[in-house]
């Protein structure tokens, strides 16, 4: 009901300034966005495939404001995106992590890192967030990383002490990395809707990546009273041997990252190569065979299904709006608002926020960037900050109360019985300094346009 709030108010502004002639002459329809409106919130109200209910309003929306023959370019506009070249990268680096998940590398990982981190305050606190840092960037995706961390991490935890909503609240903050960490699939969406480079989307990701993981390293900090006294000194010997459990997972991320930031390969290119590293691992540790082949290709075929349709869906909607001449309509209006630069930016992330409340985060970014870019752009910030910005929008959405899709992943891998309450406390001095941080980025857009600036051409 907040966002439904949020939505209602803004487009009562909008409105409101249109009527008092400040659109430069461009007339809101008004019955329209009002129809469009009911009819999205009841489609998601009543529980639609998303996919489905996107595609069913576009069409609506096509019949009922359009009198051009719109349906004769539909099998054109739904053809380009699944044709895309980019794409393909997404169920390839689905593949890549469903393999490496069923080989155990995230139990090696966590071991490992776990070894060094012990005697910080908090110290298996740090290796939630570090941990699922190092996996988030062979991953790309939150859910991904909040299930797989959180079901390697929490046997760790079983008698030693620690607050339960601090161990839910870093492991969902873990999870939150998963899209930020190049390489996110959030970014590939985001640079074949925009047009913009995936490689720059990665670069300008690196240091708000590290910015958000300092900031919740300093929460567990603070919140050292939640956690027992540090640990026995482990020998250095030990942590040298442990660091070989590391080995795979660096010449992995070298694999990935390393030839899309030495100019070697595309994302999707790059991909391929994760992958067949990744089956290289699991041959190594033993824990390859044509069963967990199968297993790997049919859960990436299902989330690939459902990633696919709900693209496709969503094309079919932004192709009717942009016909309809919305966000030209948006951008217009914005243009001629008389409030500086930031107040919008300000309004479109409280926005984002709120839609993050009742709205999947990857829906809300192919449904709504068509519509907000443009309003972007005329207001004057670089698409590949704006992109890093969403997508860290997208990650708190994730990990929101009373809906955050990782939170409730998270709730159920619990086998103490306790209540959802432990995990909606536990996130939200997470999600505090997560917000902060996004200011601090509007404040100092540096963070994020510095390295592509520097590795550009």
């Amino acid at each position: 009901m907040i966002a439904v709030f949020f939505i209602l108010v803004m487009l009562v502004i909008f409105i409101g300034l249109s009527m008092a002639g400040v659109s430069d002459g461009t007339q809101i329809p008004i019955g329209s966005v009002l129809v469009l409106l009911g009819v999205f919130i009841t489609f998601f109200a009543a529980g639609i495939y998303v996919g489905a209910a996107l595609g069913v309003l576009g069409l609506l929306a096509g019949f009922a404001f359009s009198d051009r023959p719109f349906w004769t370019f539909l099998g054109q506009t739904v053809w380009g995106p699944s044709s895309s070249f980019v794409l393909v990268a997404v169920p390839l680096f689905l593949l890549m992590g469903e393999i490496l998940l069923r080989a155990g590398l995230s139990e090696r990982l966590y071991r490992s890192l776990n070894l060094w981190l012990n005697r910080m305050p908090g110290g298996l606190l740090h290796t939630n967030i570090v941990a699922s840092g190092v996996f988030s960037a062979i991953s790309g995706s939150s859910v991904a990383t909040a299930a797989t961390m959180g079901s390697v991490a929490m046997p760790f935890f079983k008698g030693r002490g620690y607050d339960p909503k601090m161990v839910l609240g870093s492991l969902a903050a873990g999870g939150a990395l998963g899209n930020l960490i190049p390489p996110g699939i959030t970014f590939i969406i985001y640079a074949l809707i925009t047009e913009t480079s995936v490689g720059a989307l990665y670069l300008a990701a690196v240091g708000p990546s590290l910015l958000v993981m300092a900031a919740f390293i300093l929460v567990i900090l603070a919140k050292r009273g939640s956690a027992p006294p540090p640990g026995e000194p482990i020998p250095m010997a030990v942590k040298l041997r442990g660091l070989w459990d590391l080995v795979p997972t660096i010449l992995l991320i070298l694999v990935v990252l390393g030839t899309i930031y030495a100019g070697l390969a595309t994302p999707t290119e790059s991909a391929a190569l994760g992958v067949v590293a990744a089956i290289f691992i699991a041959v190594v540790e033993r824990r390859f065979s044509f069963r967990m082949l199968h297993a790997c290709a049919e859960a990436t075929a299902r989330n690939t299904a459902m990633i696919g349709l709900i693209l496709l869906g969503a094309y079919v909607l932004n192709y009717i709006i942009t016909l309809l001449g919305v966000p030209q309509m948006m951008a217009r209006i914005v243009g001629d608002l008389p409030l500086p630069p930031w107040v919008i930016m300000g309004l479109i992330i409280g926005f984002y926020l709120a839609l993050g409340t009742f709205m999947e985060g990857f829906s809300m970014i192919i449904t709504t960037i068509p519509v907000i870019f443009p309003v972007v752009v005329a207001l004057g910030y670089d698409p590949i900050w704006f992109g890093v910005v969403v997508t860290m929008l997208v990650e708190i959405a994730l990990i929101s109360p009373p809906d955050g899709t990782v939170l409730y992943v998270l709730q159920g891998l619990r086998k103490d019985g306790g209540g959802i309450g432990d995990v909606f406390v536990g996130v939200l001095p997470f999600v505090t300094v997560y917000i902060l941080a996004i200011v601090l980025l509007m404040i100092m857009p540096d963070i994020a346009l510095w390295l592509p600036r520097v590795t550009g051409p």
